[in-house]
């Protein structure tokens, strides 16, 4: 079911600038997600509850964008725009509603830069739009010597493991249709790169897992990845730590107690954990020549 919903903003501004994809705003252009991913971090809040059934789209949404960003250009509040930060853009009914390509085609009147999560090869469609903002878009001052794009592309993984992949990701595309479509982007001109993000703890953070995801993003052409560790939230029903562990006991229940042991009352891993993934992930990096980040 797909409900039409008014909101009273779209674009939101940070506190503070992401560290890692650099963004100051980020849009949103639905509320639940049809990729129905279970470890997805809104679960365990009001926008991951029922993710498919719950699905909505924010009718307004290019209406407010075009004040908000209006506004903010003429004040030279120029920032990179995630789109979408809680929420896939290019989920099978954007297709038909194109409300994502709309909000696009109001950033690029507006010469805001943007950097473009997500899973699925629609993105394809836009890449017309998303050239004329790489080539027109203001950079923050701060960014301006160190980063010379004002589109940026990249895709979610979670494992390059097929079957795994769909159980975790029952709606979203297969790894490799993600890693193929890279991988036209990058042939197209584009800045993109793979956020294998969330690793897994025992399933896809191995130093062999590790090596062989950052070597196919290598050769599938990414300019960067970033790696980051599983966060699991909440208590109910829907919360992504109650569907995990229950993946878990059907799935590998010999990894329930490895896991318990590892996040403890937290809803990340132990920071020895983080640490050594981190060091892991950037000595691999540096084997194969990819970047840790965007502007390193």
């Amino acid at each position: 079911m797909v409900n039409k919903i008014q909101v009273k903003s779209i674009l939101n501004k940070h506190k503070k600038r992401d560290d890692w994809f650099l963004d100051d705003y980020s849009v949103n252009p639905y509320s639940g997600c049809f990729f129905n991913c279970i470890y997805c971090y809104t679960r365990g809040s009001k926008y991951g509850e029922n993710m498919t059934k719950t699905l909505s789209v924010k009718v307004n949404a290019p209406e407010l964008l075009e004040k908000q960003l209006s506004r903010g250009a003429k004040k030279g509040e120029y920032g990179i725009i995630a789109l979408s930060s809680s929420t896939e853009p290019y989920m099978p009914i954007e297709k038909k509603l194109k409300l994502t390509r709309r909000l696009l085609e109001i950033i690029l009147k507006y010469r805001f830069p943007v950097e473009v999560a997500t899973k699925s090869r629609l993105v394809l469609r836009d890449l017309d739009i998303l050239r004329e903002i790489d080539k027109n878009a203001v950079l923050p001052a701060d960014l301006r010597e160190k980063l010379k794009h004002g589109a940026i592309i990249s895709f979610s993984i979670s494992t390059l493991d097929k079957k795994l992949a769909k159980i975790l990701e029952p709606g979203a595309p297969e790894p490799m249709e993600r890693l193929e479509t890279m991988k036209k982007c990058k042939e197209e001109g584009f800045f993109t790169g793979l956020n294998f993000i969330p690793v897994l703890p025992f399933l896809s953070d191995s130093e062999e897992m590790l090596e062989k995801t950052i070597r196919t993003a290598k050769e599938y052409g990414a300019d960067f990845i970033f790696v980051g560790g599983l966060t699991l939230f909440g208590k109910g029903t829907t919360d992504s730590k109650t569907l995990y562990y229950k993946f878990l006991e059907r799935h590998y229940p010999e990894l329930v107690p490895k896991y318990k042991s590892l996040y403890r009352i937290f809803w990340a891993p132990s920071k020895e954990y983080q640490k050594e993934l981190e060091e892991k992930s950037k000595r691999l990096c540096e084997k194969y020549g990819i970047k840790s980040g965007i502007v390193l």
